[in-house]
């Protein structure tokens, strides 16, 4: 169905307010895929917070115009479908990477990420990243270590007293 004027100045501020608020974007080529395969993509990625849009390439252009996303302009040619990262900047790449493992008909094109354009060669070191819960996991694992150490190297010189005392007993029970 064609958009009148109104209808594509609204596409556009859609997905422009939501390219000024992500952290990540792919765009991905969607040739042959059938109703039911892109249905299933757009489940997936309203339960995974990515916003995922088919959109004209010339109305996405004007869409990322002034944002960090303005970097993929030259990429975005043939029937593409743009996925942006709303919870980490990993989720859309995670998305669109294991659904194309499922469907050869999904070919990512473009990932875009702090400005920065990047190849579909990238997509999987973008879809390695942690999301925000394990980032913060792992900070509090470096942050807890040093203290998990020095407690131990406080103690060890009681456990090995303790140690001591029952290898001694043992061997005089022995003898």
């Amino acid at each position: 169905m064609a958009l009148n004027l109104d209808g594509k100045k609204a596409v556009v501020e859609e997905v422009a307010a939501i390219a000024a608020k992500a952290h990540s974007a792919v765009a991905a080529e969607y040739r042959g895929m059938t109703v039911t395969e892109l249905t299933a993509l757009r489940k997936t990625a309203r339960e995974t917070g990515v916003y995922l849009r088919v959109i004209k390439n010339t109305l996405a252009r004007r869409a990322v115009a002034g944002t960090e996303f303005e970097c993929m302009q030259e990429g975005l040619v043939g029937p593409l479908l743009m996925a942006f990262s709303m919870e980490d900047p990993g989720c859309a790449a995670r998305l669109i990477g294991d659904f194309a493992k499922d469907h050869d008909k999904l070919i990512p094109k473009v990932v875009a990420i702090g400005g920065q354009v990047f190849g579909p060669s990238e997509m999987s070191r973008l879809a390695s990243l942690p999301t925000r819960d394990q980032a913060i996991s792992m900070l509090m694992a470096v942050m807890k270590a040093p203290i998990e150490k020095f407690v131990r190297t406080l103690a060890e010189p009681h456990a090995k007293l303790v140690r001591t005392v029952a290898a001694i007993k043992e061997q005089k029970e022995a003898a």
